[in-house]
């Protein structure tokens, strides 16, 4: 049973170490690890950990009920036993203790991501929100040199009809006469 907790405790460390340092594979164990909190497995990972509790509950009771025995009745065979469930419970508890761990920090990896995820957000927003106030800047100055060339127009137009009425008042009185006489044609 040790050699499996110690091989469980170095699978937990490296564990950690991939979610605490950006690799390669902490994009895939962070994928595994939000499948395993999906469906149906959390379930079984509490059933899991409740049993390893419950066997870590039982080791310190065994190692208990060993050190409350007189010391004169305890035999060499029964501190070898004593130390070995030390080492069980001790090795238990860690175990418990780094998963906890590997379980905090995948919820903060996540949380992170959420909130880049919407920082970004915000940021394409302002950015847009920018971008739209350059557009109406633009658009104002293009407005503003559009109405500047509608008065020249205006002005240029009315010079012109100035000048249009002053030559129609120079030769105003022959062409008046055509109009006269052009208005009154005999068929």
């Amino acid at each position: 049973m040790i050699s499996v907790l110690y091989t469980l405790l170095f699978v937990e460390m490296t564990t950690i170490l991939l979610l605490l340092f950006k690799t390669p594979l902490r994009e895939l164990l962070i994928v595994g690890l939000d499948q395993l909190k999906r469906g149906r497995a959390p379930l079984i990972v509490k059933s899991v950990g409740a049993t390893v509790f419950t066997i870590m509950i039982y080791e310190i009771y065994n190692i208990s009920d060993t050190r409350s025995r007189p010391m004169d009745t305890v035999g060499p065979t029964d501190q070898i036993i004593l130390a070995y469930q030390m080492l069980e419970a001790s090795l238990i508890g860690v175990s418990i203790f780094l998963l906890l761990i590997i379980d905090r920090i995948h919820y903060y990896i996540r949380e992170l991501r959420t909130l880049r995820n919407t920082l970004e957000a915000g940021k394409k927003q302002d950015g847009s929100k920018n971008n739209g106030a350059a557009e109406v800047k633009a658009l104002n100055e293009e407005i503003h040199k559009l109405r500047t060339k509608i008065t020249k127009l205006e002005s240029e137009s009315g010079k012109k009809g100035n000048e249009i009425k002053s030559t129609e008042s120079d030769s105003g009185v022959p062409r008046n006469q055509s109009e006269a006489t052009g208005g009154k044609k005999d068929i």
